[in-house]
């Protein structure tokens, strides 16, 4: 069964809230694509994720190192960034199967480039600006058994 459900947070403590009350319905293994054009929110979601998570150092995208691996309080919270990625042949040599297929919580920023990886249970996040500047539009679309 699949389910919507839209949010609208107006500050990035308030998107914080909504991941780790995501958080709280998540199972070992689940899988998160994050959806939505830079400066969207992704990653202030993710911190919101790792901070529930108990993970204590700074989040920040992994642009760079592309996957980044946190170490909380019990699970693992895998970030990955797949803005430098072109396709999923590409995302397969990094480790990116040992992250969607791990014990943690993996989430997939620019997931939409690795699309035909993503388990049926993935859970997908699009996020968008609102008309205020630090207004975010959430979308969360459960599907399969997440």
């Amino acid at each position: 069964m699949n389910t919507e459900q839209e949010i609208v947070t107006r500050s990035p403590e308030e998107t914080h809230r909504v991941a780790e009350d995501l958080l709280k319905t998540l199972k070992p293994g689940a899988v998160l694509a994050l959806h939505g054009d830079l400066g969207a929110g992704k990653t202030c979601f993710v911190q919101g994720l790792a901070r529930a998570m108990g993970v204590r150092r700074a989040v920040g995208s992994p642009t760079f190192t592309l996957i980044n691996e946190h170490g909380g309080d019990g699970m693992r919270l895998y970030h990955v960034d797949l803005y430098r990625i072109r396709d999923s042949h590409e995302a397969l040599g990094l480790g990116l199967d040992d992250c969607i297929h791990g014990d943690g919580i993996t989430a997939i920023e620019w997931a939409e480039r690795v699309a035909d990886l993503l388990p049926k249970t993935t859970i997908h996040i699009r996020m968008s600006p609102g008309r205020l500047p630090e207004e975010r539009h959430i979308v969360i679309q459960r599907g399969g058994d997440s």
